[in-house]
């Protein structure tokens, strides 16, 4: 059953004005709770701090999957948003792993719980660089994998595998023409994805295919939906737009494209 609404809502007010530690609150109220801090982390960063906060206890006392899956992304932003320094980020995405790894532990055939281990085992291991991780990828790939064998429709899956198709080398499971299929694959399904946007056009860069990137790019600054507000308005737009201008500067292309206020 479903729990009211403001139950939620008073527990989100609770997290803002005490130590979550000390508000008992029922696994399902906590991830809810989370993610309405969560979905507008932009606002204020210290919500990511927060969810997180009030996700650990609710671990503490009923480690549920959704609890633990809503977990392990915490730790995912925390690593990405609100760590200083390369230590921090470390111990962020690793903590984030030991959780998912209990999720997964938890409910095996969850698409969710395998997709949180493979995308902060992937931050670890490209903040120790991939060849220093060798162990990493191979765990990485396996998860990707499972992700879509469990679930294919699933975007930041394919997003995840068509990344590790586009980066690794082949010996390590490198293939460019299915990186680009399932980029294309994630964004028919979800058009708004705009980080998955944005690989694409690192991809198109790479190849050094200008004008498909720069198509990417501008869609990405221009999107009025994103899926992911937060990280389409702190990290994601602008890193297009900078994208954007480095194409020109370096002569890429010859004519500005029309920038979004």
């Amino acid at each position: 059953m479903r729990r009211p609404a403001c139950l939620v809502l008073a527990f989100v007010a609770a997290l803002v004005a005490s130590p979550p530690a000390a508000v008992p609150i029922a696994a399902e109220d906590a991830v809810s709770a989370a993610r309405a801090l969560l979905s507008a982390w932009h606002e204020e960063p210290a919500r990511i701090d927060r969810a997180r906060a009030g996700l650990e206890a609710a671990a503490a006392a009923d480690p549920t999957p959704d609890v633990l899956i809503e977990l392990a992304r915490a730790w995912f932003l925390t690593g990405d948003f609100r760590a200083r320094g390369e230590g921090e980020r470390v111990a962020a995405y690793e903590r984030g792993s030991e959780v998912a790894r209990r999720a997964v532990a938890a409910a095996p055939r969850n698409d969710r719980a395998h997709l949180w281990l493979a995308l902060n085992s992937g931050r670890t291991a490209e903040l120790r660089g991939v060849m220093r991780a060798v162990t990493l990828v191979g765990s990485i790939r396996e998860e990707s994998e499972t992700v879509l064998r469990l679930n294919p429709s699933n975007v930041e899956g394919l997003i995840l595998a068509a990344s590790l198709a586009a980066e690794m080398p082949g010996f390590l499971g490198g293939d460019r023409a299915r990186a680009e299929t399932l980029f294309k694959r994630a964004l028919e399904i979800e058009p708004h994805q705009t980080g998955g946007r944005l690989e694409l056009a690192r991809f198109y860069v790479n190849a050094r295919r200008w004008r498909e990137a720069q198509r990417e790019l501008q869609r990405v600054v221009d999107d009025t939906e994103p899926t992911d507000l937060p990280r389409w308005t702190v990290s994601e737009r602008p890193r297009a737009r900078a994208m954007l201008s480095e194409l020109y500067e370096r002569g890429r292309l010859t004519a500005p494209p029309t920038q979004s206020p």
